[in-house]
């Protein structure tokens, strides 16, 4: 038992080669893990304890708590890929509240298979990484502490079957995907559709990189019926060794039901940049703005999601190789009084002050 809370804690590797008559196959076990503990206050000091609705990570007020924690085993041979992750924290309690039984502590679960002995061209399955957004639930793969609005409100993870292709190089990447729907392992009762995904990364060279990804699908009882369409683009630039920026922006259209069907839109944008001061010490900044004033994405709120703008400063510390102190200051100003006070009232504008200690193996 030792030993193996040994593999699962300190992310060995064990790998094996057999040799066949012409090939070498090499196979290769991997465990690893991480946890994000942090504090947040939020200036408008809920009473709940939770922040605004529309915030997925790293949403509790005023109280030290676990963002996420996962163990994760990775296996890997030639023509063999699969992946099994289990996780916990307010990020999963968030983002997983719909999902059943078990199924609320799958981070990831999936199965590759590569289709031709010369091309990289695999079929994965299962439950996997969101296709959409550059921004992932891990902090630690992140310019910024917490998450833009737009990756709190477009999907962290997605659950079905992918297709894809990378090439020789790498410069290219492409993908097609059958899923379950818009953040879901399991389809929604009541419906029988299928929702499709596509995704295109091209990247020309180790200083640019640039994605654009799609989701079309009914995310609703097929009695309900409104098609839902999202575009997702976006852009990493690597200035040089210290200086990354990332741009992105996401549009969406859904159907409305009705005697006279509309098509509702909703759209984002976020821009970061960050810069290593020093080999410990980096710092960003990320500039947002979002607006969804028929309430497609995020639910109803006073005044709607009109025209919302956020600005966030990021200091990062790496108390070592593998460990991370981050600090970040977060001002949200929308045109709605949409930030409900301690004293009842609400205003056009809330600040946040975030700090976190995460660690990797």
């Amino acid at each position: 038992m030792k030993k193996l809370l040994l593999f699962v804690f300190a992310a060995i590797s064990y790998t094996t080669i057999t040799w066949g008559a012409d090939t070498i196959v090499t196979k290769t076990l991997t465990f690893s893990a991480m946890a994000e503990v942090y504090y947040s206050f939020d200036f408008a000091q809920p009473t709940t304890n939770t922040r605004p609705s529309f915030v997925y990570s790293h949403n509790r007020h005023n109280e030290v708590n676990l963002n996420l924690a996962y163990t994760k085993a990775h296996y890997q041979t030639s023509y063999i890929r699969a992946n099994l992750a289990l996780a916990t924290g307010t990020y999963i309690a968030a983002n997983y509240a719909n999902e059943p039984g078990v199924l609320k502590n799958i981070y990831e679960a999936n199965i590759g298979i590569k289709l031709t002995p010369r091309q990289n061209l695999w079929i994965d399955a299962g439950i996997m990484p969101s296709h959409l957004g550059f921004e992932s639930a891990n902090s630690l793969a992140c310019s910024t502490l917490t998450r833009s609005i737009i990756a709190d409100n477009s999907p962290y993870y997605e659950s079905g079957v992918s297709l894809n292709y990378t090439s020789p190089k790498n410069k290219w990447y492409m993908a097609l995907m059958l899923l379950n729907g818009w953040q879901q392992i399991q389809r929604t009762s009541g419906s029988s559709s299928i929702s499709t995904g596509t995704q295109f990364t091209y990247t020309p060279s180790s200083s640019l990189t640039i994605n654009y990804s799609t989701f079309a699908g009914n995310v609703y009882p097929d009695s309900i019926a409104e098609l839902r369409v999202f575009h997702n683009l976006y852009a990493l630039i690597n200035l040089n060794s210290k200086t990354n920026i990332i741009a992105e922006i996401d549009y969406g259209n859904q159907q409305s039901s009705g005697y006279e069907p509309k098509w509702h839109s909703w759209m984002g944008a976020a821009i970061i940049a960050s810069y290593r001061t020093s080999p410990r010490t980096t710092i960003a900044a990320r500039a947002e703005y979002y607006q969804d004033k028929h309430s497609v994405i995020i639910a109803p709120l006073p005044g709607g999601f009109v025209d919302t703008r956020a600005y966030s400063a990021n200091f990062d510390y790496a108390l070592g190789p593998n460990v991370r102190w981050r600090t970040e200051a977060k001002m949200y100003h929308s045109t709605t009084p949409l930030y409900t006070t301690a004293t009842g009232t609400a205003s056009t504008t809330s600040y946040l002050a975030t700090t976190s200690i995460a660690i990797s193996f």
